[in-house]
């Protein structure tokens, strides 16, 4: 079974900066943390097609700290995909940004492969609160 999260956020930003805010290093380690501690993560994202990256955070007994991944799909401003593997589980992260017009933009989220009904909610529940995060970085 693969089950897929699906989520639509609106930030009222510009696409370039919302871009920036999901493709830049450092602009990344202030929105990903560790859901745990709040920590942020530290990585070396790149969006370049065929990159491999980390984020890092500190390990818990239930997980190393570490999710591996590798960029595929780098289509400036409105496209970004790349794999995405945690503690076993091997998923595809796909974002799609809209401008919406008025400084509004849509980011959607996608992601696929998902082995569990535990493992989609900790997804949407991960997601949903660096979601939250972000809106304070495009802000």
């Amino acid at each position: 079974m693969s089950l897929t999260l699906s989520l639509d956020f609106e930030y009222k930003t510009s696409i370039e900066k919302l871009w920036l805010a999901l493709t830049d290093s450092s602009k990344l380690a202030k929105w990903v943390a560790n859901i745990h501690t709040g920590e942020a993560m530290e990585n070396n994202f790149k969006p370049v097609v065929g990159h491999a990256f980390q984020f890092r955070t500190q390990p818990t007994e239930w997980w190393n700290g570490v999710i591996e991944g590798e960029v595929l799909i780098v289509d400036e401003p409105n496209h970004l995909s790349y794999t995405w593997n945690s503690g076993g589980e091997k998923h595809t992260i796909t974002w799609t940004l809209q401008d919406l017009g008025e400084g509004k933009i849509n980011l959607h989220l996608e992601q696929t492969g998902i082995s569990s009904e535990p493992a989609l909610n900790g997804a949407k529940y991960g997601w949903s609160s660096w979601c939250g995060k972000l809106e304070q970085v495009v802000s």
